[in-house]
């Protein structure tokens, strides 16, 4: 068993959910340390390290098989330690629930991309539903 943290497309009832639903054993809410950015039709988390006064980053912990992981990484174009990887795959603990660790996909930077005005891809989503709709 595998405990991966996700923060965007992977989230039960996102887009990319499928890929990994096949593997998933459990889910239970969790948050990490961070900023979420814009890439346009998915996000990215660059992490604040440990500072309490850093955004909390609203997220799920997937248990998942091993080829969950690996189907997970071929999305994420993580190709391991030192590779040409889009996304970095570490280590990290739950915000909240120190007991809770696992792995998180994330960048080193913004790349140039916008901040999130909000710590939840889901709530990010509804504000860009809303926005569209009113047009």
């Amino acid at each position: 068993m595998i405990r991966v943290f996700v923060y965007g497309t992977l989230l039960q009832g996102e887009s990319n959910h499928g890929i990994v639903a096949p593997y998933l054993l459990s889910v239970r809410p969790g948050a990490v340390r961070g900023t979420l950015y814009d890439a346009g039709s998915y996000p990215a988390l660059v992490l604040s390290g440990e500072a309490v006064s850093a955004p909390l980053v609203e997220g799920e912990w997937l248990v998942v098989e091993p080829e969950g992981l690996q189907a997970m990484d071929e999305l994420e174009e993580y190709y391991g330690p030192g590779a040409d990887n889009d996304y970095d795959r570490v280590w990290i603990r739950d915000a909240l629930r120190e007991e809770r660790e696992g792995w998180v996909y994330v960048w080193r930077h913004s790349r140039g991309c916008p901040p999130l005005s909000s710590c939840s891809w889901r709530r990010h989503l509804r504000g860009k539903e809303a926005g569209e709709a009113q047009h």
